[in-house]
């Protein structure tokens, strides 16, 4: 059982930048099929994707962050990042990372059943 921590979340005010974290405490890459992503979650909202990469190359970003987030892999560090600039107010949510493994090539890669393993989850605040 692989367990995943996350960490670099905090308030920030408006047009700020944050890099999010998640360290594995075991192997996350070993399978050619490895799913990385980050979620989030607002106060009384559903949890929605924000980013995630795949082992056959592909990475996704929700709309509302493309050009404005970043995700990255460390795999030598079992590690995946996630560069936040230009913060705005809607993005204060609970982030979540999570791995796991491409099940259907078709679906996409924030459906949530194919991945197995999740943080606790990192508070992110960004002020107006």
């Amino acid at each position: 059982r692989v367990q995943l921590e996350e960490s670099g979340g905090g308030a920030v005010p408006s047009g700020g930048s944050l890099r999010l974290s998640c360290t594995a405490s075991g192997s996350i890459y070993d399978s050619e099929n490895y799913l990385v992503g980050w979620f989030r979650q607002a106060p009384g909202k559903g949890r929605e994707g924000v980013a995630a990469i795949a082992g056959d190359g592909r990475i996704i970003y929700a709309d509302y962050v493309k050009g404005r987030f970043t995700i990255s892999q460390d795999n030598a560090k079992n590690m995946f990042h996630l560069d936040m600039t230009y913060l705005k107010p809607e993005d204060t949510a609970v982030y979540y990372c999570a791995t796991g493994e491409v099940q259907r090539r078709i679906w996409s890669l924030f459906y949530g059943a194919q991945y197995n393993f999740w943080g606790q989850g990192t508070q992110v605040t960004v002020s107006s």
